[in-house]
């Protein structure tokens, strides 16, 4: 199959300006679209034109400056760069240079650029100015032949848009849609938020097979409203946004094939038994701002999630923490809900937890027990809005602590510096196997400045706290 570029514009005469031919090559890549190419700067009956020609990334490139300037350049590579607003197009060159400027513009089916072309010591630049996207199309191919392309148009439902530059794409979003469209089979991404769709059914997707990501969020989806085994049997999704609707349960069965499930803002009270038991490649888990209370987390509930990441379930109803976590869980929020006390050794099965926020809830001293928060991978702890009276012990290795907005009257450096250090050499904190602690927070209390002196003592790193 011939390799398809896009084309912007035409080689032709103009007063004054000369017109340009743009041809690029783009990667299979739907938004980090790599390009090479060959730059031409030629002087073509007394004017000076531009053309740039798709290459392979290793061939060498000349380029031709009329009149009086005149180089040659190596290696050429293309980037396309924001800058003040403009979008910029950049050459890196590798070779030797002469000075030289170029005026011209492109003129594209009634849209024009004007541009200004510079060559300077160490790149080119296009300015483009005045770009109107509405005439130009940076046209993205993956697998499709030229004529399952130039078919598209006819393949596109009349609700939606399919864009050249995003073949794999259909956009229904913000269209007052309330049912799904007939969705053509080349679509991998399906973008339906923001409309009034109360049902997912089966005519829908039956072309659809290699679905991958599908975004429905902000509609009126009701667990009732999802045909039945509809979603178990799209074995290419990965992604499932949910989000802002009317779900009152986990939607189930899901696909194995699931990485990511997006269900925020829902009345979800309910997470049938089993429902993520198959689900070993979901790596986040969303269900925040639902309605959940401890009833809804059995000990096996999130078992089988082997390979999840992060999980939140903040501004919710519980009062407990949840049972079982997954072992390679890194994230987990659950601020803002009811939380009074942390079971003793609960976080020994998640030995790579990275990041806990337990902020607004209702922890007292009584509820930490000693060292629970002593996790050799713990960087961020967030108790900030809670009700301590003390700093509880923290391991060496955490670089971030909020403690704001609780009852803490004083600060005790000497307590609260780390003594069973996990680091590779014994503590010291004046060499570099020292605790951490980059950041701390404290304002909201009633501790009085000025700052204890064995805390700055202790937490050398310290780069800011707020008292």
């Amino acid at each position: 199959m011939a390799e398809p570029s896009t084309v912007i514009g035409a080689p032709g005469q103009g007063a004054g300006r000369s017109t340009s031919t743009v041809q690029k090559k783009v990667s299979e890549a739907p938004k980090d679209i790599e390009h090479s190419s060959t730059t031409h700067l030629v002087v073509q009956d007394d004017e000076t034109w531009l053309e740039t020609t798709a290459q392979d990334s290793d061939s060498e490139h000349e380029e031709r400056l009329g009149a009086s300037t005149a180089a040659t350049f190596e290696t050429c590579q293309e980037q396309t760069v924001a800058h003040d607003g403009e979008t910029l197009v950049q050459h890196e060159e590798q070779g030797h240079r002469s000075g030289g400027t170029y005026s011209g513009s492109i003129d594209n089916f009634g849209t024009q650029i004007n541009m200004d072309v510079k060559v300077i010591p160490s790149f080119l630049v296009l300015f483009l100015s005045s770009f109107f996207w509405t005439g130009i199309h940076m046209q993205y191919y993956d697998d499709l032949d030229v004529q399952a392309f130039s078919a598209m148009s006819y393949e596109c439902p009349s609700e939606c848009f399919c864009p050249y530059s995003f073949p794999r794409a259909l956009y229904c979003d913000n269209k007052g849609l309330k049912e799904i469209p007939t969705i053509p089979s080349r679509i991998w991404y399906l973008y339906l938020q923001n409309n009034q769709i109360e049902t997912i059914s089966k005519k829908s997707f039956a072309n659809a097979t290699d679905i991958k990501w599908i975004n429905l969020n902000k509609n009126n989806i009701t667990n009732r409203g999802i045909e039945k085994n509809l979603l178990r049997s799209m074995n290419n999704l990965l992604f499932l946004l949910l989000e802002d609707n009317k779900l009152e349960e986990v939607p189930a069965p899901l696909p194995a094939s699931l990485e990511q499930l997006r269900l925020a803002r829902n009345k979800i009270s309910l997470i049938p038994e089993g429902v993520f038991s198959n689900l070993e490649n979901l790596t986040m888990l969303d269900l925040q701002h639902n309605k959940l209370s401890d009833s809804a987390f059995q000990s096996s509930t999130l078992q089988g999630l082997k390979n999840l990441m992060q999980l939140n379930v903040a501004k919710n109803s519980l009062k407990k923490m949840p049972p079982s976590l997954p072992s390679n869980t890194m994230q987990l929020f659950l601020d803002n809900n009811l939380i009074e006390a942390i079971p003793k050794n609960y976080f020994n099965s998640v030995p790579k937890v990275a990041f806990i926020r337990l902020n607004y809830n209702k922890l007292s001293d009584a509820g930490i027990p000693e060292n629970v928060f002593n996790i050799s991978s713990l960087l961020d702890l967030q108790l900030s809005y809670n009700q301590l009276t003390t700093v509880p012990p923290i391991n060496a290795h955490l670089e971030r602590l909020y403690l704001d907005h609780n009852k803490i009257i004083s600060v005790n450096g000497t307590i609260t510096c780390p003594t069973t250090v996990e680091l590779d050499q014994p503590s010291d904190p004046y060499s570099d196997n020292g605790p951490r602690l980059r950041y701390l927070r404290l304002d909201g209390n009633d501790i009085k400045p000025p700052i204890p002196i064995d805390l700055l003592v202790c937490f050398r790193l310290l780069h800011a706290i707020i008292i």
